[in-house]
């Protein structure tokens, strides 16, 4: 067995958002969440490590090219989040709230979706093992796909989402 190394890339988005539930009254929302449920929205310049396991590969010495890595962060994660209002621009986010934590979730099913589809996932034995946001220099989340029930239906969510936009099917 080759050796195990963990490659991660490190990129940053600006993004806004307001922290509100659908599950929970207004006054509900503006108790737990304090000034982040702001009808007005804030922003964070967010910083995501994703982080890949896997083997060296013998012939290249990499686990995966790191060109590869940059090409699929940007399409699975600045395309889709930088610049944008979590809340209006993210469908993923009509039905939850934005909290890092689910932004973490989200950010690992859908990086995941994208190196699937990339040719580089076929030809190294690299995996997702971690994403970790910094939302602020003090808060951080990290997500390693580990969990009870759940990521499954996200996944297919954004699954059934990127297939409809590669179709033409998504306004």
């Amino acid at each position: 067995m080759a050796p195990i190394t963990y490659l991660t890339r490190t990129a940053s988005f600006s993004a806004a958002h307001r922290l509100h539930s659908p599950h929970l009254s207004n006054e509900e929302n503006n108790q737990l969440y304090g000034k982040c449920n702001n009808p007005n929205f804030h922003g964070h310049n967010y910083k995501v490590e994703i982080t890949i396991k896997g083997e060296i590969n013998q012939k290249t010495g990499m686990v995966m090219n790191i060109v590869d890595l940059k090409t699929i962060i940007n399409s699975a994660i600045m395309d889709v989040l930088d610049h944008k209002n979590l809340d209006c621009d993210v469908d993923y986010f009509r039905k939850r709230p934005s909290t890092t934590e689910n932004l973490a979730l989200f950010i690992w099913c859908n990086f995941d979706y994208h190196f699937r589809q990339h040719p580089s996932s076929k030809s190294s034995s690299a995996k997702l093992y971690k994403v970790k946001i910094h939302e602020t220099d003090s808060n951080s989340v990290e997500f390693m796909g580990e969990c009870s029930e759940g990521l499954e239906q996200i996944y297919s969510e954004l699954v059934r989402h990127q297939d409809a936009m590669v179709n033409g099917k998504y306004a």
